[in-house]
């Protein structure tokens, strides 16, 4: 009997110790303001090396309401680790040409870890989604700092494909995730551009984009739905940007979690549209 009322008190004593466990996990992520500013000054000098400093800013109460929401809130709230993180930032700063900052979260992200390939590759991605000079100033942003950190440039070629294949190539990527969609929608357009419409977007960013490595088809499909958010006006292109999320194994959450994150950059409208695009994706 005394064992049995032994047992009793120490199974209970651990489902108090579980609870106590989930619930400090949760005060952690839903802290008052004293805690957000510790872990905004905590998360900074991951970041960035060093604490905040807002002695330098002529505008330090912005700069202060900035990094606690940034670096104190949205980076904790979702499923995303802080690479993840950096690079839908770099996504985000390279399609609103926001280059000052870019420079200092290509740093950030080199910081905890991301690869110069990676970040490199992330902002390639964007050229058939934003076009090409504004991914050459981004490239030459980031070429800068991987030059005053010692990184050997040009960076290691990741194409896959030759001139010959990128039709191919490209089509075999886009197919499973999209069919012919964009085909269809074009087909009843003159002969010469319903043929070369889809064509170009099949080869130029299914074959010459998706082809490549240094991204995996998940972090690919999460920056580009990440940058036609920041662009706004691309509902239709978020919708099925959010299905071929879903398809490679980005879930709901995930998509979520990238729209918080976005949200000081791009503001809240934007990313209310997509979060209503995101409720409304089903795969079939």
């Amino acid at each position: 009997m005394n064992r049995l009322l032994l047992i009793t008190i120490i199974t209970i004593f651990s489902l108090f110790e579980a609870r106590a466990q989930v619930s400090n996990k949760q005060s952690e992520q839903n802290s008052p303001d004293t805690n957000r500013i510790e872990r905004a000054e905590k998360k900074y000098q991951e970041l960035f090396g060093a604490k905040p400093n807002l002695s330098d800013s002529n505008d330090p109460e912005l700069m202060s309401i900035l990094q606690r929401l940034i670096f104190g809130e949205t980076f904790y709230i979702g499923n995303l680790d802080d690479i993840t993180r950096e690079l839908i930032t770099i996504t985000v700063l390279t399609t609103d040409q926001t280059l000052p900052q870019l420079k200092a979260h290509t740093n950030a992200a080199l910081n905890i870890g991301a690869t110069p390939i990676q970040i490199r590759e992330v902002i390639y991605q964007l050229a058939p989604f934003i076009g090409y000079p504004k991914v050459l100033n981004a490239v030459g942003v980031i070429n800068e700092v991987f030059e005053g950190r010692g990184i050997q440039l040009p960076l290691e070629d990741q194409g896959t494909v030759g001139e010959e294949q990128r039709f191919e190539k490209g089509r075999e990527k886009q197919y499973p995730l999209y069919g012919d969609e964009m085909k269809d929608y074009m087909s009843d357009l003159p002969e010469e551009f319903a043929e070369a419409i889809p064509r170009l977007l099949t080869e130029s960013l299914f074959g010459d984009y998706y082809t490549r490595e240094g991204l995996d088809l998940q972090t690919r499909e999460l920056m580009i739905f990440c940058a036609l958010a920041t662009l706004g006006g691309t509902e239709r292109q978020m919708a099925s940007h959010a299905i071929g999320n879903l398809k490679v194994g980005n879930n709901k959450e995930t998509l979520l979690s990238a729209m918080v994150q976005i949200y000081p950059y791009v503001g809240f409208p934007r990313i209310a549209n997509a979060i209503a695009v995101i409720k409304e994706a089903e795969v079939e």
